[in-house]
């Protein structure tokens, strides 16, 4: 059976209508942005890769709404919001007839894929982490699932343009999306106000990504020393 969407407040005591009802605005306004941020990024990229109209469009909708899918599956709110909510499909493709036509205006911006994509990045961290909360998954858990809403998206991006996926290999990807969502769980620990915890939230996560991109910051990568080839043995 399904879990009953609940507050936030349910980790110190029952939550209000009221608290209940902003939390559930704020986690929409929150997916929707990220969705059009995602949605941005994913067209931009097919656009840089030349793809026709219908391949910016799905890639446009697939980056927008992965993470926010592997997220509703994960904590059981299916059908997810992105397969029943006409908003998300709407953003999406908006976004992406914005970039296949006003592409010039976009790429104005300093690398506009990974600014949105950090934009993106923060949003779906922030919203993925208090709806698990809602949903009553642990601190800890909630914090990994929204890391993991903020990065579904880039790495469906990235898998259908056949790259490695960013998370894999850029700076300080996951880290800065987990950095933003264990702030989102301090915050409700505390019993901190919902909107300013997200703030919060997404301010740390965005500004870690960027800082990562301007300053080149990532995680130690592996080193492969080869062993000598066939020919080289005696």
């Amino acid at each position: 059976m399904r879990p009953a969407y609940k507050s936030r407040e349910m980790l110190s005591m029952a939550g209000s209508p009221t608290t209940d009802e902003l939390l559930r605005t704020l986690v929409l306004i929150l997916d929707l942005g990220g969705t059009f941020a995602f949605a941005l990024s994913g067209a931009m990229a097919g656009v840089r890769r030349r793809l026709d109209l219908f391949g910016v469009l799905v890639l446009s909708f697939a980056a927008a709404t992965s993470g926010g899918i592997t997220r509703d599956l994960l904590i059981g709110a299916v059908p997810p919001a992105a397969l029943v909510d006409w908003r998300y499909l709407a953003v999406s493709l908006a976004a992406g007839l914005l970039c296949f036509y006003w592409s010039a205006l976009i790429e104005k911006l300093r690398n506009p894929v990974r600014m949105l994509d950090a934009m993106g990045l923060a949003l779906f961290a922030v919203a993925g982490t208090e709806k698990a909360l809602a949903f009553g998954l642990s601190p800890v858990m909630a914090a990994l699932l929204g890391m993991l809403t903020g990065i579904g998206g880039g790495v469906a991006r990235d898998v259908l343009l056949a790259e490695i996926p960013a998370v894999l290999r850029a700076d300080l990807y996951a880290v800065a999306a987990l950095a933003g969502a264990a702030v989102v769980v301090v915050g409700t620990l505390l019993a901190l106000p919902v909107v300013a915890t997200a703030i919060a939230g997404g301010l740390v996560c965005f500004g870690l990504r960027v800082i990562a991109i301007r300053r080149g910051w990532q995680l130690p990568t592996a080193r492969h020393r080869a062993g000598p080839s066939s020919g080289d043995r005696r």
